[in-house]
């Protein structure tokens, strides 16, 4: 059942752009409306109480390093099923609008329902299982039209949850030839190392007895059908969080191997709510042993991925693992640690990364989703609507194309920055996490300091009233700096603006706690 929204497909993405708007939150239908507020044209924060946190000294630098910041490094991750949504396609849904908003992001095709629901057809075969979602050449057409829109590259996954190596690349020739340049990996299976795993919806797909060997060998099987069919087809994989099975798959004997692919998500200790750790709990995404766990599992991935020569694809990652409707993706926190995330991954060497979502209900679908839709659970829309950490996405979305800088941070608390450099040298991108909780701090002093000849042509900024608030992040769009820029700090320059019209290289502004705010620069 669809219900048609009287609402333009472009909506959701003016959510994202308009000045303190409040993502996923629902109007209180007896409020009395208010005359509208005026447009704002200078960059305005909203502070929770007085900006008493701790002061911070930012210095940024110009100077390249080896790491960049690519489009794909922003994605969506959809569970295969999605494949057959109408909805993909951009004359029945506003989800192209969404995903234009974040640039041209990578979308991958995968999940637990690969092995266990896809039926792939292309002469019109009846599904054999009730659970089973029958795939076609028509819903890759489909997503080809999106693709086209929205410039996004493809990695699909091809099931291998029964081995069916003829089945399986019959549908990797009819991707290769329906996607073209837009395909850019197919991979065999996911997370083959759970195969055995029967505590997942419709359970294992393989016996006792499955193991790397077992898997190397099916492996190799699809491969070598597939490469007899498209000789030039892009394999990924093992798409897991085990170290071991990437060996697997890097010492394969599978041809055109172009990435090793990673899952990993940083809460999945489902049944604690120990702080700091890594239960599902708000603080535990911006406590700096979030950081320490990411930088140890991704380091994992980037190592195998070295040592075979390919890069490192994080094809399937989110806030939490943790099956049911966890709210610790709804938080402000969940934004905060999708930006940092994001930005940290990237500098640590990830070339692609896409947030793992699905097409479901907003109430009673899966919080970890960046895109939800919010008819009542079991109807469907045409109209989709983003989550908090959606909007962190889509804030980085200035920074693609860019090469990461040395950026330094002095003080300040839980407070970290990332600078990338762009346009020949010409352009400097700041992005700044105030994981400071606005509960406690309205925010805090922050002195940028930035390379000679550069001043601040706009900011932007996400926030929320504390970082364990529900659906209530808010946007800030872009707009240049006010005359009187607020700053609360013992020190300050001579015109404190760091603009177009100064001389100043130093920026001394309060940042909102709970906030995560970009500097675009420009030389003089």
């Amino acid at each position: 059942m669809v219900i048609k929204k009287a609402i333009a497909s472009s909506s959701a993405t003016l959510v994202l752009l308009l000045s303190a708007c409040t993502l996923g939150s629902t109007a209180d239908k007896n409020a009395t409306s208010a005359e509208p507020s005026p447009t704002p044209t200078v960059f305005e924060q909203a502070f929770s109480s007085d900006t008493r946190g701790e002061a911070a000294a930012l210095t940024l630098s110009d100077e390249k390093t080896t790491k960049s910041f690519r489009a794909d490094n922003i994605g969506i991750s959809f569970e295969s099923t999605a494949l057959a949504d109408a909805r993909l396609d951009p004359s029945s849904s506003n989800l192209d609008d969404l995903l234009n908003s974040l640039g041209s992001p990578e979308l991958r095709f995968g999940g637990n329902e690969l092995d266990r629901r896809v039926f792939w057809t292309s002469s019109g075969e009846s599904t054999n299982k009730p659970e089973q979602v029958a795939v076609t050449p028509e819903d890759l057409k489909r997503l080809k039209k999106l693709v086209d829109v929205t410039g996004s590259t493809v990695t699909m996954g091809i099931p291998l949850g029964k081995y069916e190596p003829k089945r399986g690349a019959d549908m990797a020739a009819h991707t290769v030839d329906i996607l073209g340049d837009s395909l850019v990996g197919l991979a065999i299976g996911n997370e083959p190392n759970g195969y055995k795993v029967k505590d997942v919806p419709n359970g294992a797909v393989r016996g006792e007895d499955w193991n790397k060997e077992k898997y190397v060998q099916q492996l190799e099987g699809y491969a070598k059908a597939i490469h007899e069919k498209r000789p030039d087809a892009p394999i990924i994989g093992p798409d897991v969080y085990d170290g071991a099975w990437m060996d697997a798959f890097a010492h394969s004997d599978v041809k055109k191997k172009t990435a090793i692919s990673q899952h990993w998500y940083q809460l999945s200790a489902c049944e604690s709510d120990e702080v700091p750790g890594r239960g599902p709990e708000a603080q535990n995404l911006v406590d700096p042993l979030a950081k320490k766990s990411a930088k140890k599992n991704l380091g994992i991935g980037k190592d195998h991925a070295d040592d075979a020569g390919l890069p490192l694809w994080l094809e399937e990652t989110g806030p939490t693992s943790c099956p049911g409707t966890n709210d610790t993706s709804l938080t402000n926190a969940s934004a905060l640690w999708a930006a940092d995330y994001t930005l940290y991954a990237a500098r640590l060497g990830v070339e692609r990364m896409a947030m793992h979502s699905m097409l479901g209900a907003c109430e009673g679908g899966a919080p970890m989703s960046l895109v939800c839709d919010p008819a009542d659970h079991g109807t469907q829309s045409d109209t989709f609507q983003g989550r908090p950490h959606l909007a962190a996405m889509r804030l980085l979305v200035p920074s693609t194309g860019g090469t990461f800088t040395k950026t330094a941070v002095e003080g300040g608390g839980n407070m970290s920055a990332y600078t990338v450099v762009k346009n020949d040298g010409e352009t400097l991108v700041t992005t700044v996490i105030n994981a400071n909780d606005a509960a406690k701090s309205g925010g805090n002093p922050v002195s940028l300091q930035m390379p000679k000849g550069f001043a601040v042509a706009k900011a932007t900024q996400i926030h929320g009233p504390s970082n364990e608030a529900k659906n209530a992040t808010s946007v800030i769009p872009a707009h240049r700096l006010p005359d009187d820029i607020p700053y609360s700090g013992a020190t300050k320059t001579a015109s404190g603006s760091a603009s177009a019209d100064s001389g100043d290289s130093e920026l001394n502004i309060d940042l909102a706690a709970s906030s995560v705010t970009v500097f675009i620069m420009a030389r003089k």
